[in-house]
């Protein structure tokens, strides 16, 4: 005797083509949000009992239903604000609620082993997590949907995660300077335990090899991604015997760091020393010069972290888990040709 096969579940986007109204409506009324036309509700609860979608005791559709908690332990400025902004206002077209946990006083708190079992929440979005990667592949062995984006450390494969193209990046970054003339060039590099700074140094060092140039460990200063550190590590490597021709920093505000250095000791920009960023944050269009630096997605970031995170909950099949992004070389004023010694 034949078993009869196992009916597939019906999701949200099935519901949604069955009725003719978008999948976000679909979200709204299986979420029990209040938003949405009486007619359109019972137009979409007649179409899940039609479709034999599973139910709970209230008439819902079995989709994980709940809050998204976003986790940003950091303070929400340019950086970790865009990515935020964009979370949240992807949810919203979904119809999903957020719970923000944010701030720097958070990374203290032990939070991903009790989001299973909070109460309202569906599932979580966390933005480059301090936790250890261990935290993360146990909560994802207990069937709690998330996604990572900027990962810290690199993602187990069934593990969702969005991040950008750091690699290519930097890379580019180091062609345009080595393009110039620059040979001698100075990083200024994130944290080691970092994964965008493994990334990044891999992506220099694949542009030197390109120029013919060895990368050299003086050249490399790793260190907090703050203006104050890359001020500090500046006054380093243009301590050395040789300085660099250039410096290029793990990301704007680093840069900005490095400005400043160069500007106490009278060194020109970029006539005298060349001077690089990463993100393009406002920040990077307020100096003098203007920075050369690589612009990240993002708010593109958050938005496809949303969306994997939708999939997940309404129990897609989701092939692709781990999402890079592209990023993208932005010439500005701060580098130029390398000086004849």
């Amino acid at each position: 005797m034949v078993s009869p096969a196992t009916p597939r579940r019906v999701t949200v986007r099935d519901i949604a083509a069955h009725t003719g109204v978008s999948i976000a409506t679909v979200s709204r009324v299986l979420n029990e949000q209040t938003n949405v036309a009486p007619r359109t509700r019972d137009l979409v609860r007649r179409a899940a009992a039609e479709l034999g979608a599973q139910t709970d005791t209230t008439g819902r559709a079995a989709v994980r239903q709940g809050a998204v908690f976003v986790r940003c332990p950091y303070v929400l400025t340019d950086y970790f604000g865009l990515i935020v902004s964009s979370i949240a206002e992807t949810l919203e077209l979904h119809g999903r609620t957020l719970i923000l946990n944010a701030g720097e006083a958070a990374q203290q708190a032990a939070v991903l082993p009790t989001l299973p079992t909070r109460a309202g929440i569906g599932g979580a979005i966390v933005i480059l997590p301090p936790e250890p990667s261990e935290q993360l592949v146990a909560l994802r062995g207990r069937g709690f949907p998330f996604v990572v984006v900027d990962p810290r450390t690199a993602m187990p494969r069934d593990i969702a995660a969005v991040s950008a193209a750091h690699f290519a990046g930097a890379r580019s970054l180091t062609a345009h300077l080595t393009r110039l003339g620059h040979r001698r060039i100075g990083v200024i590099a994130g944290p080691d335990n970092w994964l965008a700074s493994e990334a990044r140094l891999a992506g220099h060092a694949s542009a030197l090899a390109e120029a013919g140039v060895l990368p050299s460990p003086e050249l490399v200063r790793a260190t907090e991604p703050t203006t104050r550190h890359g001020y500090q590590a500046a006054n380093a490597l243009l301590d050395l015997p040789q300085r660099p021709t250039a410096l290029i920093g793990f990301n704007d505000k680093a840069a900005v760091g490095a400005l400043t250095a160069a500007a106490q000791r009278g060194l020109r920009v970029p006539e005298d020393l060349s001077v690089a960023g990463f993100d393009d944050i406002d920040l990077a269009q307020a100096t003098s010069p203007m920075l050369t630096t690589v612009r990240q997605p993002l708010a593109e970031m958050g938005r496809m972290a949303v969306s994997l995170l939708i999939r997940l909950l309404d129990g897609h099949q989701v092939d692709a888990l781990h999402v890079e992004l592209a990023t993208e070389l932005v010439v500005r004023g701060s580098t130029g040709p390398a000086p004849v010694r």
